[in-house]
């Protein structure tokens, strides 16, 4: 399928696109690498939890912070873990990691449709969607979990993410403001993850990671702050700039 630019517009469309033709849906990122067995893991888990709505996979390895894994690394990683790792099932009970979480990581991250219903993701935010996966969790009923009932690599790609420093950094503040005054992350999430942010965009701006523009993130930290004393913040700004 082919869809308008934007992770949640994409998202959507897939939604779109299966409402009605299946149990389950399963997202992945397209630098995430997934065990051989996941689809079956996820099944598995699904059967298990019947009051569990969303689940998010074991990470052997994230690259998001850090400079990333190649294909061929990653897919390394991943045959390695299935050659010493049972699939979920009759050979290995599989764990539940957490429980009760506020959202699923994006990256790999299954949910029930009958769930989902017509709920989609929130195309307020555009581009690659800062914090989509945590607002459309927030509105989905039932338990999420964290579980190595299925797992994979997210290589952590730096290219194709077609959003600049500043404009991630505008994002890191507006968005977390607009979900929280939305309903859908807490204001203790939602303030644990712009001062996160904005401290490391500003300490490390004088000796960034060669992978991080942490100078364009500050200014656009700056510049959502600032937007938020004057009423103009909103997700919707970074297509401006």
């Amino acid at each position: 399928m082919i869809s308008e630019k934007g992770l949640p517009r994409q998202r959507n469309a897939g939604l779109d696109r299966i409402a009605g033709d299946c149990d389950i849906v399963v997202f992945y990122d397209d630098d995430f690498v997934p065990s051989r067995h996941a689809l079956a893991g996820i099944e598995t888990a699904f059967a298990a939890l019947p009051e569990v709505n969303g689940m998010t996979g074991f990470l052997i390895a994230d690259g998001i912070n850090a400079p990333g894994f190649s294909v061929d690394d990653a897919e390394a990683l991943v045959a390695e873990y299935d050659a010493t790792v049972a699939p979920a099932g009759p050979e290995r009970a599989f764990q539940v990691l957490r429980e009760g979480l506020e959202g699923l990581y994006g990256c790999n991250m299954a949910y029930r449709m009958s769930a989902i219903g017509e709920a989609r993701f929130d195309e307020a935010l555009p581009l690659y969607g800062w914090q989509e996966d945590i607002d459309f969790a927030a509105r989905i009923p039932g338990g999420r979990i964290k579980t190595d009932a299925f797992a994979g690599v997210h290589r952590g790609a730096k290219s194709g993410r077609e959003t600049s420093g500043r404009r991630l950094g505008y994002s890191q503040i507006a968005n977390t403001w607009y979900l929280w005054r939305k309903g859908t992350m807490s204001l203790k999430f939602a303030a644990k993850l712009a001062l996160r942010n904005t401290a490391a965009n500003h300490l490390k701006a004088l000796r960034p990671e060669p992978w991080i523009d942490r100078k364009g993130r500050a200014a656009g930290n700056r510049r959502a702050f600032a937007e938020i004393v004057s009423g103009r913040a909103h997700p919707s700004r970074i297509l401006d700039f």
